[in-house]
């Protein structure tokens, strides 16, 4: 079955490389005229950030091999652990939101406020499916290995019930003061990303306003869903809340929202620091502080979660 899974997983990466690798050569393929990834000015941008992708991606094939080699038992905890956090968290939004955005498509939604032929269009619609199909056999399959990975090799760290962790721990204030401040932290994005998610246009640009449409709203309130995922996970194991509950919910929780927050956040943020002061599309200063706090929250829960798990590791070794 890992065999198989690492097939899968290595074979759905090969269809977004190739489209990469022809953009870069210089390829208008699923490129509609009339997009502005067209403009010669766009070229130096858009070479960058296609070898930056697919460096990414080709970094999915190298985590594939790692959890299911033998010699991939024997490299530092972390190595294959904060790679996978982030695939996790930039893959399970899209495989949240995109099977989401065709269901909305379907039903007659408006996917955005633009004109209903390709010309113009950023990019043509059957790029998105190759591209978020091939993501989301990614995420299942590379998902299912890490789980196995961790079976195997951290199982004891994350089994059982919410009940049979210590009542305190030595990082025990430490971790519900976390928890505090993480859940008071995300309050504001998870707001603002509701309001958008509900119609609201405040603190966005003209640009980005004028073009929403369900494809936008849901995208919105995935960012929303995560950011109840994480603060739920953290608390849950902060605070010891459903001790009947298996271990593994708040962890998987605080693990993919925290992803979800932390790179989506990140990304975006990066984004917004690499526009140019005249594109219309460039990110209104709430839009930027929304991006940096739920980063900056994915990486504490992050940190936190290496703390739990050091801990639990300490202790078992010592029993």
């Amino acid at each position: 079955m890992r065999k198989a899974l690492r097939a899968i997983a290595i074979a759905a990466c090969l269809p977004y490389i190739g489209l990469k690798a022809a953009w870069i050569a210089g390829s208008h393929l699923g490129i509609p005229e009339g997009s502005e990834l067209r403009e010669p000015g766009e070229r130096t941008a858009m070479i960058a950030v296609n070898a930056v992708s697919v460096v990414m991606d080709a970094a999915v094939v190298v985590l594939a091999l790692l959890l299911t080699r033998p010699w991939g038992r024997r490299v530092p905890a972390w190595l294959p652990a904060l790679p996978v956090w982030c695939a996790c968290g930039l893959l399970t939004p899209i495989m949240t939101g995109f099977p989401a955005q065709l269901a909305a498509g379907a039903l007659g939604f408006t996917k955005a406020a633009q004109q209903d032929d390709e010309h113009g269009a950023f990019l043509a619609d059957w790029v998105f499916g190759v591209v978020y199909g091939g993501f989301i056999v990614q995420g299942l399959a590379l998902g299912a290995l890490f789980v196995l990975y961790a079976r195997d090799r951290w199982g004891g760290l994350w089994r059982g019930r919410l009940a049979d962790l210590p009542a305190d721990g030595p990082t025990g204030p430490a971790q519900r003061l976390t928890a505090v401040v993480a859940t008071v932290l995300v309050l504001p994005p998870t707001v603002v990303h509701l309001l958008w998610a509900g119609g609201s246009a405040a603190g966005l640009s003209e640009a980005r306003a004028a073009e929403r449409g369900s494809d936008f709203y849901l995208v919105e309130a995935v960012y929303v869903l995560f950011a109840l995922a994480t603060a739920a996970g953290v608390l849950m194991l902060a605070f010891r809340a459903g001790r009947r509950v298996p271990l593994s919910l708040p962890l998987a929780l605080a693990w993919v929202g925290s992803g979800a927050l932390a790179c989506w956040g990140g990304w975006l943020t990066l984004a917004g620091l690499t526009a140019g002061k005249d594109d219309d599309r460039a990110p209104t200063g709430l839009m930027n502080v929304t991006y940096s706090v739920q980063m900056i929250v994915g990486f504490l829960v992050l940190v936190a979660g290496a703390y739990f798990f050091s801990e639990r590791a300490a202790a078992r070794r010592e029993a």
